[in-house]
């Protein structure tokens, strides 16, 4: 039998479109309707009537708590536009996601949202625990109220939450760490730099950085890091400065590892004549990223495909909800190394719900 969700590709639009022509719903175009419709009736789509006894048995608060993002720092859309896509397939089985975002430098924001998050009464709860003092607090609330909820893209320790969905940051360092061995002479100098604040949590940074020393150490392979750390990276001169102070004192770094999203920046501020002698290495496919990557302005990017992390947690915790399916405790996403050459290939999943979100 065809589902929901073959019929939306087949009229190439979203799941959430279909499910509104199926329940006669407002929100979609007549040319839109007529031709789903059409599709509908061609295909002898049957409604899953389980399904829908379900859907219109309960109905479900699915709420999201996630950093938001701006032009400076993208990587956050991607998680967020997995959730937005598994949100449409799970609205015909009775879950409502409720999307709330904070300012990831901002410890208040993300409690004042929690708190508006809280008031709906959620039945399930989403979180990516960036501030752990506030993390505690709120998961206190959760666990009074016996309100499942998963941590997303930051794993934490010590915890109940249900489940934890992102990337094996000690393992994706280590990856790092290889890469950089393949790209660099014997008993290299690396630069790892990154943003280093006082408010929010740092391990998944702190995991890929050991990672990377654990490589070179377990292998007995000499090497030698030298450490910038910034406290933010919106005055571009001053990093510009502090760069161009560490290649001054140290001539023979040859690698740079940046363990966060913000490789192109790093690269933005180092001049082309330095930067051809250096292999850059850092993580995730942000559009600035990408950009840098495929002008040869980055050697490797590791992807932790954050878009389907986003998806996932949705369509794990609905499968909770509904069916009371109980999710591993940790679900680690792949180690996708990304290239010029590959990237046209990587991610589609992604790429065609942005060129359908776009049409």
């Amino acid at each position: 039998m065809i589902t929901i969700k073959e019929i939306a590709k087949i009229a190439n639009v979203s799941v959430g479109t279909v499910d509104r022509v199926i329940h006669d719903r407002d929100g979609v175009s007549n040319k839109t309707r007529e031709k789903v419709q059409k599709i509908l009736t061609e295909k002898n789509f049957k409604i899953n009537n389980i399904a829908r006894s379900l859907a219109m048995k309960k109905k479900y608060n699915l709420s999201v708590l996630m950093p938001s993002f701006d032009s400076n720092n993208l990587f956050w859309k991607s998680p967020l536009l997995g959730i937005s896509k598994a949100a449409e397939e799970v609205l015909s089985f009775g879950v409502e996601v409720n999307k709330y975002t904070f300012d990831q430098l901002d410890n208040k924001s993300y409690f004042k949202s929690f708190k508006k998050l809280i008031e709906v009464n959620p039945e399930a709860v989403i979180l990516t625990p960036l501030f752990f003092n506030e993390t505690k607090k709120m998961v206190n609330i959760l666990d009074e109220k016996k309100i499942p909820y998963i941590f997303l893209n930051i794993e934490m320790n010590g915890f109940n939450n249900i489940s934890f969905i992102g990337q094996n940051s000690y393992k994706s360092g280590y990856l790092s760490g290889k890469l950089m061995h393949l790209c660099t002479e014997h008993e290299a100098n690396y630069l790892i730099t990154d943003i280093e604040s006082k408010l929010y949590n740092n391990n998944v940074i702190e995991g890929r950085v050991q990672g990377f020393k654990a490589y070179f150490n377990s292998n007995k392979i000499p090497f030698k890091t030298t450490s910038l750390k910034f406290e933010d990276l919106k005055n571009l001169d001053y990093v510009k400065q502090q760069l161009k102070n560490v290649f001054e004192n140290h001539s023979n770094i040859s690698g740079i590892l940046v363990p966060s999203s913000r490789i192109s920046t790093i690269s933005s501020c180092i001049n082309s004549e330095k930067l051809r002698t250096l292999s850059l290495i850092g993580f995730d496919t942000t559009d600035q990223n990408i950009e840098y990557l495929k002008n040869d302005k980055i050697t490797f990017l590791i992807s932790q495909k954050s878009f389907n992390q986003g998806f996932k947690s949705v369509k794990i915790m609905a499968d909770y909800l509904i069916q009371n399916t109980i999710p591993q405790e940790k679900i680690y996403s792949p180690l996708e190394i990304i290239t010029k050459e590959n990237l046209e290939f990587s991610q589609q999943e992604k790429w065609l719900y942005i060129h359908k979100k776009e049409r």
